[in-house]
């Protein structure tokens, strides 16, 4: 008799990963086998950390949770996910209007592979929480400590500096 493990995969483009990333994440721990947190490369977006910084925080945020891996992809979620023999994309929901977008990626994804979309809940503490919205505040000199981890908190801080020294030049 074979057992199947139960694998699910957490997208995202997590630039940066927020507080509210790791808390789905981790919930996603307890609920399958393995994780793994795929961060979507997509060369045409302009994001504050490249594929690889991202990756790297993802990585030490994600740390303490023996069961989940962090990997990069490109291209459709689906393939990726055949390609692993990956069944299950978890997603968090924060708001209706994340409902809205997310059951048509869901309906899309079925319809190409044979994958199942768990939507998990937002912990209302994190409900209003999205990186745009982190790195817009730190970008201005808001305090995003509580919202990413501090070894996110500092890289922001930094790239933030260095992308203004930049721009004075």
């Amino acid at each position: 008799m074979k057992i199947q493990v139960r694998r699910a995969v957490c997208p995202g483009s997590f630039d940066p990963v927020t507080n509210g990333h790791i808390d789905i994440v981790s919930r996603a721990s307890y609920l399958f086998d393995e994780v793994v947190v795929a961060v979507g490369v997509n060369k045409s977006k302009n994001r504050l950390f490249s594929p690889e910084e991202r990756i790297d925080m993802l990585t030490e945020a994600v740390r303490e949770f023996p069961n989940v891996k962090v990997d990069g992809f490109t291209g459709l979620l689906t393939t990726y996910c055949q390609e692993r023999d990956i069944h299950a994309i978890v997603k968090g929901l924060r708001a209706v209007s994340d409902f809205d977008y997310e059951l048509q990626m869901a309906q899309m994804n079925s319809s190409l592979a044979d994958i199942e979309t768990v939507f998990v809940p937002t912990t209302p503490e994190y409900s209003f929480l999205a990186s745009s919205l982190v790195k817009e505040v730190a970008t201005f000199g808001g305090d995003v400590s509580g919202l990413v981890p501090d070894f996110v908190r500092e890289r922001l801080a930094a790239r933030i500096d260095e992308n203004r020294r930049k721009g004075d030049q």
